[in-house]
């Protein structure tokens, strides 16, 4: 009965393309269903790792966020959205950009298919990944505008890549006219102005389509909880295996958007493998930048010290064009570099030589990881010089403190800045904790065992400094000593593997598909480089992605 109903919204919300059909401010695109059984069925599935206790939100009506521009999306027909698939799926943006140049694709069409894509998955429960949890109620106005200027010859002569490319943003990123809610109920009234990010994608020309659901304050607040999993938006699942296959987190929504193909791009946080672990889950291109790279003024943190957003593309070319279109000097932000990074957006275009590439491949990874093994021998084989080490042994403790009091302080900071106290009643972890008390099964049904133990970490402000020093030297130290003793350009990893060392040290990070294991899930080559290396990262990306482009889409999302 219900795959019935399903299919018959589906039809409903596609099958006519007039818009007088739609009066009726309460149609009903999606009902919920009774979710219990399949959460069993999970448990007993052989192949999953995740405990599931919900799948569906308990407070998000997605009628509320699809119908307002339902009228618009329901005048693309079946005929039209297929005619634009060879244009517009999988294709990156130089490409998009061409069929748009040369009249054979509009602004307006490029966002609606992306839409369409999103209706047809996500109001149907038998598909839905519970990624898209607001939409962007002006951006076909918008579109349909740069069209308009487009045939009367009005666009800016010189225009960024990113220009009317539809992005999707982590739900953790301010930007105007919709809520930020970081997953938390507490936030859901959260009404805020751009992100300085968001302001550096808009002047660019980028298209804001909406916000994903991530795994709630950035999988910071309950302890051994699914990832993906937030209480305003309910449980991700991996478009490669939904409900067998970890999400990654905490830019769940970001990585399976992403990989379902439902925007050109997306916006991620990371704090420590927050970017790197759901692009590699979801086979899709994700760089975790340098620190200060990227100003995080307007999205809510977890630590000043280690947090920042990055780009999660489906290939390199783009992934340093959304990089690029985000770049500035931010002055509210501390960390924020005032410098000049050539060669960021032109990256993908000018892909490393092998011949040219000293990478440092990880003993322990070489002996247990076939896939690892295969492919750092394949890079061998096409000219890279691989050196095999093993990393030294470092001293890491302290980590959970950096964050607890990095939390403690900077998100009052935030609320105080950004959040209007008339919508937004916390001002504190404390007063978080208090409030998820008040109805616990629906607010925290995982409980929120970090933030009980950020209120009770007692590391003092001198204490924190030194963690802070003492990680830093430890991460670098992890992988300095191979690079310096060998000139390497970057260390390979797998996945999130090494991203706690990677996110002390400051450096940056990009995960790049390798491949899938047997099973069907997703696996990615991780290059780490020094400080501000990220042009010389995705051209080595780049390089490596032309000649091993495994990325496949995943079955069910053609």
């Amino acid at each position: 009965m219900r795959k019935i109903l399903a299919s018959l919204v589906v039809m409903m919300i596609f099958s006519c393309g007039d818009k007088s059909v739609i009066k009726n401010e309460e149609s009903v695109l999606w009902q919920p269903y009774n979710d219990s059984v399949e959460i069993v069925a999970n448990a007993e599935h052989e192949k999953a790792r995740m405990r599931y206790k919900l799948i569906q939100s308990k407070v998000l009506d997605k009628n509320e966020v699809f119908r307002p521009l339902y009228h618009e999306v329901s005048k693309m027909t079946p005929e039209e959205y297929e005619s634009l698939k060879p244009l517009i799926l999988e294709q990156n943006i130089f490409s998009i950009r061409k069929s748009i140049e040369d009249n054979r694709l509009g602004y307006e069409q490029l966002v609606l298919f992306y839409l369409y894509r999103i209706y047809k998955y996500e109001l149907d429960n038998n598909t839905t990944l519970n990624t898209v949890i607001a939409l962007n109620e002006d951006v076909v106005e918008s579109a349909r505008k740069l069209d308009e200027q487009k045939r009367e010859g009005r666009l800016p002569g010189i225009r960024h890549p990113i220009f009317g490319m539809p992005i999707l943003l982590k739900d953790n990123i301010d930007i105007k006219g919709m809520k930020t809610t970081a997953g938390s109920i507490a936030l859901m009234e959260n009404e805020v102005d751009d992100s300085f990010i968001v302001k550096r994608l808009k002047e660019n020309g980028a298209l804001i389509l909406g916000k994903v659901n991530l795994s709630e304050w950035a999988y910071y607040l309950c302890s051994g909880c699914p990832v993906g999993y937030s209480a305003v938006g309910g449980q991700t699942l991996n478009p490669y295996g939904r409900k067998v296959f970890e999400t990654g987190g905490s830019s769940s929504g970001s990585g399976t958007a992403v990989a379902a193909n439902y925007a050109v791009a997306a916006v991620g946080t990371e704090t420590s493998g927050s970017i790197l672990s759901p692009s590699s889950q979801n086979s899709v291109v994700g760089l975790k930048p340098t620190i200060g790279l990227l100003s995080r003024s307007g999205i809510v943190p977890i630590s000043s010290t280690l947090d920042t957003p990055g780009p999660m593309t489906k290939n390199v070319v783009d992934n340093g064009i959304l990089l690029s279109a985000m770049l500035g000097y931010d002055t509210l932000d501390t960390k924020s570099v005032d410098e000049d990074f050539p060669g960021i957006l032109s990256a993908g275009l000018n892909p490393e030589p092998f011949s040219e590439m000293r990478l440092g491949a990880i003993s322990s990874l070489m002996e247990n990881d076939s896939i690892y093994k295969n492919t750092v021998e394949a890079l061998r084989a096409e000219g890279a010089e691989i050196i095999e080490f093993t990393p030294p042994d470092v001293e890491m403790s302290g980590f959970l403190s950096l964050l607890n009091i990095d939390m403690r302080k900077d998100l009052p900071v935030y609320l105080k800045r950004y959040s209007n106290p008339e919508k937004v009643k916390i001002t504190s972890i404390k007063d978080a904790v208090a409030f998820n008390k008040e109805d616990s099964l629906v607010r925290i049904p995982y409980g929120q065992a970090l933030f009980e133990g950020i209120i009770k970490d007692t590391t003092t402000n001198e204490g924190l400094e030194e963690i802070k020093t003492r990680l830093e030297n430890s991460g670098r130290a992890f992988f300095d000593s191979a690079m310096n003793e060998h000139k390497l350009h970057a260390v390979l990893s797998i996945n999130n593997y090494h991203a706690g060392y990677a996110a002390v040290a400051k450096y940056p990070a990009l995960a790049v598909p390798m491949g899938y294991k047997p099973s069907g899930e997703p696996i990615s080559l991780t290059f780490i480089g020094k400080p501000f290396t990220e042009a010389q990262l995705l051209r080595m990306g780049r390089a490596y992605e032309i000649k091993f482009p495994v990325r496949q889409i995943p079955n069910g999302y053609e």
